[in-house]
Formats: C-alpha cells, structure tokens, sequence
C-alpha cells in the first residue's frame, strides 16, 4: 500500500491520510520506514495470539476512532486480511465510500486461504471502487455481478520492488550478508498461512528438513513469521537442521533484495507469488489452491500441496533440471509493469471529481 500512499500524496489537490491497525508491529515499523511513510494514526490492535474475531472488533472500534479524528471522504483498504474487511466495514456503516486496492482475487474455497477468501468476497460486496491487479481479477467480479468501478491496474507490490532492490545492497545482518554472498543456491522460505497451523504445516517443515539433510548443495532461509503458532512448530521441526537458517522476519527492503539473490522460493504466502516471478525466480507454492492462478498459467508458480513427498520432488526437479528451472525462471510475471498506483491514483481521482463532487 506504500506506493499507493506516496502517489497519492504527489497529487496536486490530494490529502493523502494513513492509518494503520498496528499489528505486526516490527514487520509494520520497518515497511514504513523503508517507504518513509509516517502514519497519521496507528489502531494499536495487536494482542497475543489474537484470533480474526478479536482483530475484527478491534480494528472496527478503531475505525470509528479513524473517521472522527481525519473525516475522509474515500477510504482505500488494501488486500484480504481481518483488518482489511474491518476497515470497509467500519467505512461503510459511516457511509463513506471504500475502494479495494488488490481486488478480485479468488479460490472459490471460502475456507482456504482461511480467512482471506472471504475476507475479500466481503468487502467486494462494499467497495465502491476495485482495483484488480489482473484481467482473470476483473473477471472473477464480472462473475459476481460487480462491473461499476472497476479497473485492471497492476499490483503495487511491483512498484515497490522497483524502489527497494538494488545491486549494491549489503544485508544488515553478516551472517546473511555471507551467506548471499557464498554463491550457494538459496532456497527463501516463507511459511505462515493460518489454515495451514496443524498437520499441514509439520509436512512442509518435514519436507525442508529432508530436503537439508539429503542435499549438500543448498542453504535454506526461513525468516520466520512472528505468529507464535508458527514460531513454535518452525523450531520444533527445523532446529538444529543442516543447511537450514531460521533467522528474524526481515525488513521488505531485505526480503526483496533476498529474493532477487536467491535460487527459488518456497512458500504458502500470497504476494511473493507475484514478487519472485518479478525477479525471475520460480515459486513453489506450499497450498492446494492460489488466488493467483494467473501465476500457474504464466509457468511462473507452481503449486505443490502440502505432501512432504510432493513438495520434495518438486523442489529437486527445479534444483536439478536447469530445463525446468529455464521454464519458470524466464516466464512472463502477469501482474503488471510496476505503475499501478498511479492508475489508481487517476481513478481516485476522477471518482472524488465525478462522484463525490471534489
């Protein structure tokens, strides 16, 4: 959403207002401070093991909080996440118009991703304006009977990426910096998804403990996810683990910077599957489904489920067979050209002119 805020904030005519919920304080602190975004008003709504209930009415309570100190005329909220629908719920009971930056994207199982599928189908049914990073996005609303407001803009995560990776950039962090510069293959690992804490989410750390433990020609990165669910299963499974670095969540610019240099992603995330291909690096996709099939389309994405044994094979083919590797390396990225917000920064504009009168 940073590119978003930035662009915004350029437009003659435009004040542009931030808010965030506060959750993932240090993720959160460092993306703004890598965008030199300062918040306008921060929700505090992080908790302890906080579930999409508790999110949900503190993030609404907070909006309330939001409107009466900045009185917007048009709230954009960005994704699929608890707080996203809390956001355009709590914009629309105080009837001020929502727009839905990365909208359209579906699975069409409301359970998986659990709870983001219908986290999103909910604030379609808000929004007034949608920015669909795709075709296949505007599509998927066309379906749903959501044509009015709707425009095919990119994903701003490419505009990030053309601000934060950079040839001459050194990780804070030596150990990582050494390791980047080994020139290992590196395999970036990203692992959080909440329907996949159980049973799921042992496999795929088995899978990457096998693969470290059968493979000498490999260093695996894990910046683990704060999430405690996540924390305690990650060091359970992959502690002490050859070739595997379970390291702190990464600032975006280092996460960015880490997947250009690295060989293949792994993951059961949504962004990076727009992200790596960007850089040309394969993604195999710890999930059933993905809410990116233009992605599996493309060749740049490939899902593997979540079976130890699937997800061991695909990653060998790929570390293997430079035929394979070459196919998704080297496949188009459908996600845009890394100018979307200004696109949405035009239509918000032409909306606050033609229909809020401003």
């Amino acid at each position: 959403m940073c590119p978003v805020v930035r662009e915004l904030s350029s437009r003659e005519g435009v004040v542009s207002l931030c808010c965030v919920s506060g959750q993932h304080r240090e993720m959160l602190d460092d993306a703004l401070s890598v965008f030199d975004v300062t918040p306008d008003l921060d929700l505090h709504i992080m908790t302890e093991r906080q579930t999409p209930s508790l999110i949900t009415r503190r993030c609404l309570d907070g909006m309330e909080q939001a409107v009466d100190a900045l009185h917007p005329d048009l709230i954009l909220v960005h994704g699929d996440t608890s707080t996203t629908f809390a956001a355009a719920l709590g914009a629309f009971y105080c009837r001020i118009p929502v727009g839905h930056v990365e909208a359209g994207l579906r699975t069409e199982d409301r359970y998986s991703p659990y709870p983001e599928e219908m986290n999103r189908r909910l604030v379609s049914r808000i929004a007034e304006l949608h920015f669909c990073p795709t075709e296949q996005n505007r599509e998927n609303l066309r379906r749903e009977g959501i044509t009015d407001g709707v425009f095919v803009t990119g994903n701003t995560v490419l505009d990030a990426l053309r601000t934060t990776v950079r040839a001459d950039y050194v990780f804070p962090a030596s150990e990582l910096e050494a390791l980047v510069r080994s020139g290992r293959r590196l395999l970036l690992v990203t692992c959080h998804r909440r329907e996949n804490i159980g049973e799921p989410m042992k496999n795929l750390f088995k899978a990457l403990r096998q693969i470290a433990e059968e493979r000498t020609d490999v260093e695996i990165i894990y910046p683990v996810h704060p999430s405690p669910n996540v924390r305690e299963a990650a060091y359970r499974y992959l502690r002490g683990a050859p070739h595997i670095h379970l390291i702190p969540p990464l600032s975006v610019d280092a996460m960015h910077n880490l997947m250009a240099r690295c060989y293949l992603v792994l993951t059961d995330s949504g962004g990076l599957q727009e992200e790596a291909p960007a850089l040309g690096k394969p993604v195999l996709v710890m999930r059933r489904v993905t809410e990116r099939p233009e992605a599996v389309e493309a060749g740049t994405v490939r899902l593997t489920g979540t079976e130890q044994a699937t997800i061991v094979s695909m990653t060998n083919e790929l570390l293997d067979d430079p035929a394979a590797y070459d196919a998704m390396a080297y496949a188009v990225n459908p996600y845009g050209d890394g100018h979307a917000a200004e696109r949405i920064a035009d239509a918000v504009q032409r909306f606050a002119k033609e229909r809020l009168g401003l």
